[in-house]
Order: C-alpha cells, then sequence, then structure tokens
C-alpha cells in the first residue's frame, strides 16, 4: 500500500517509533500559561464513570508517551464526547481558549 519512494521512511511511522517525542535541544523552553492567559470559570461538564475512566486512562497514556507532562496551571481543559457509528465514544478536548 506504501508507494515505493516512501518505503525508506516506513520505519519512522511504526507504533514504538510514533510514541516518543524528538529529543529536547537546548532552546526549548517552558511555556507559562500564567503569563499568557488567567484562569477562567468555565461551565463544569458531568462525566460518567466511564467517562471518567476513559479520561484518567488518555492521560496516563498521554504522560507516558511524554506527550503531556504534569502543569503548575491551576485550570484544566474542558473534554467531552462524542459518540461513533460502531456506539464506542471519541474523546474531544477544547483547546479554544489555549489557542485564543
Amino acid at each position: 500500500m506504501v508507494p515505493k519512494k516512501f518505503l525508506k521512511w516506513r520505519k519512522v511511522f511504526g507504533k514504538v517509533e510514533s510514541e516518543r517525542m524528538p529529543t529536547r535541544k537546548i532552546w526549548d523552553h517552558a511555556i507559562d500559561l500564567k503569563k499568557i492567559f488567567k484562569p477562567q470559570k468555565r461551565r463544569i461538564y458531568l462525566l460518567s464513570k466511564i467517562e471518567r475512566k476513559e479520561v484518567q486512562k488518555f492521560v496516563e497514556d498521554q504522560l507516558r508517551k511524554g506527550y503531556i507532562r504534569p502543569s503548575k496551571f491551576p485550570q484544566t481543559l474542558p473534554v467531552f464526547f462524542i459518540g461513533k457509528k460502531n456506539r464506542s465514544k471519541w474523546i474531544v478536548i477544547d483547546y479554544c481558549n489555549l489557542n485564543d
């Protein structure tokens, strides 16, 4: 299925390789979110017990892969779930306030 001209990069897209972040560089730096925007009071979306477990599993997986790190910022991003055709649910993270 992969065109011949791309076969030399096939390993880059493997499961193990896709679950790692690039190595740190000297120009990497922390972003102080408190200086960017102030925490806001937002509506709380109640999640079912199953949804809370899914969120916890998602966060643990993202921490394990190194995609996210613990933050000192007091506000979190809202998450909600959208039903899929096979009746499972897809987690959606609302980054709108962070991207403003």
